[in-house]
């Protein structure tokens, strides 16, 4: 059996493999020396911090490019090594998690991960191929058949718009438009294409003629009667800034305050460890909701300038983060593997099929998302690094594969399933770059109408914040 320095040696030898690739598709001169200075020091068995980070983001990358759906280039709902899809799903495409999925394109870009002009034709098949999927007032589905844009009913009512797996996409897409705008010809034309896209979804349909809140779901078959109505705090704030910011159907601030914040009573005192939090998490137990709510409407929102009446985002989303690294390192119901480096609970696969994991008695059931831990990169980066080296060196191949961190696992249960989902893979990147460089934060926020919106809305920027 290899020693535990053997085990390190062979890993930091797969990842200086994957780095001279990295460094091979280098598009330009700065990425082609940080691809050899990075194969310098895994040469020498000796993986840095930056070089980690950098092998996490490119193999979880990997599943927007070398894994995305052939026809549409959009990102496959899921991905299982053993190939076995219980409802044959494998082609299915979601739209929220492209959203993720091209913010992770253009890190991929950035990184050198690919050239510019590959992550420029697959970024132009994916809007091509949104142009003609079906739309309901602008907005899509949840879930796509990626070989012909028809809907795929997320359940037999869920068969037409989702506004906000259609926020999530949005707020990818801007993020490209803002990114290729002033580039070559053909660019620019793909930074219309999107703005003609963000421009047709109509935003105030889903208020139902008007009411101060906005529904989550709309059909052409049942209408409204799932009746879900999207109220705060969970992962949709994205939803109503996105709304607010519209040029051409925007909801009224009132939705936003009287809906989203219910009329002031999203506002609470509460939290745990003494980390205290301002904001009433939906169905959470006394501690805090799944981290996935820190990460899915922060990844092109930077929470760091981020205040309105309600809360201060960023202290808000550091803090439901160290509410969730202490619950674990706590472990009260004594999980095996659970540890101060050993920690992430979020909505993930779960030994019986899918659970939002979550601090408290209910909702923790013992599996640890990688995902969440390594997507709070930039609101606590010692005990994310400390995880990511965690899973990384110490539990390694059980659960790292093709495209990284298998999405979920549990040492007390024994189950290390391989398998990944979009809507978890591509907060990896993304939150990961804007740790390191804040470029899809930079990008998003450069957007006017964002701006505009967030103003209308009530947030104070504050711009002197780190």
């Amino acid at each position: 059996m290899d020693s535990p320095i053997k085990k390190k040696m062979k890993r930091a030898f797969r990842s200086f493999i994957f780095l001279v690739v990295i460094a091979g598709v280098s598009c330009s001169a700065r990425n082609a020396e940080r691809g050899r200075k990075t194969s310098e020091i895994l040469l020498s068995g000796n993986l840095t911090e930056d070089s980690l980070l950098t092998l996490v983001q490119y193999r979880t990358f990997e599943y927007f490019r070398d894994g995305a759906e052939p026809t549409s280039g959009m990102a496959r709902e899921r991905y299982h090594v053993d190939g076995i899809y219980p409802d044959n799903d494998m082609n299915v495409v979601t739209s929220g998690g492209t959203g993720f999925g091209v913010m992770a394109l253009l890190v991929g870009i950035e990184r050198g991960f690919f050239s510019r002009d590959e992550g420029f034709k697959q970024l132009r098949k994916i809007v091509s191929f949104l142009q003609n999927a079906d739309r309901f007032h602008g907005a899509w589905s949840h879930w796509i058949y990626g070989e012909t844009g028809r809907v795929k009913p997320f359940s037999q009512k869920d068969n037409g718009a989702d506004i906000v797996e259609t926020a999530y996409l949005i707020q990818g897409l801007l993020a490209v438009r803002e990114y290729f705008k002033d580039g070559s010809q053909e660019e620019k034309a793909l930074a219309d294409d999107i703005d003609k896209l963000w421009r047709e979804v109509e935003w105030s349909w889903f208020t139902k003629g008007g009411e101060d809140v906005i529904y989550w779901h709309w059909s052409p078959d049942y209408g409204w009667d799932m009746n879900h109505q999207v109220r705060g705090y969970n992962e949709c704030l994205i939803l109503y800034v996105l709304a607010a910011s519209s040029p051409t159907y925007p909801v009224r601030p009132e939705a936003y305050h009287n809906g989203w914040a219910r009329g002031g009573a999203i506002s609470t005192s509460g939290g745990k460890y003494g980390y205290m939090l301002k904001l009433k998490h939906n169905g959470a137990e006394e501690y805090s909701g799944p981290l996935f709510w820190a990460h899915y409407s922060y990844l092109g929102l930077d929470p760091r300038n981020l205040k309105d009446k309600y809360a201060d985002y960023w202290h808000e989303n550091v803090n439901h983060t160290l509410i969730n690294w202490r619950w674990c390192f706590e472990n009260p119901k004594n999980y095996t593997g659970y540890s101060s480096d050993c920690w992430g609970l979020t909505a993930s696969y779960s030994v019986s099929f899918y659970a939002a994991h979550a601090p408290g008695e209910k909702n923790d059931l013992g599996v640890i998302s990688p995902t969440a831990a390594l997507s709070s990169m930039p609101y606590t980066p010692e005990q994310s690094l400390n995880a990511m080296n965690h899973f990384y060196y110490n539990l390694g191949d059980k659960i790292w594969g093709k495209y990284g961190f298998y999405d979920a696992f549990s040492e007390h249960h024994d189950w290390y399933p391989q398998k990944y989902l979009a809507i978890d893979q591509g907060p990896v990147v993304v939150m990961i770059e804007n740790y390191r460089t804040g470029l899809l934060w930079n990008l998003f926020m450069s957007c006017p109408e964002i701006q505009q919106g967030l103003n209308l809305l009530g947030f104070v920027l504050n711009q002197n914040k780190q």
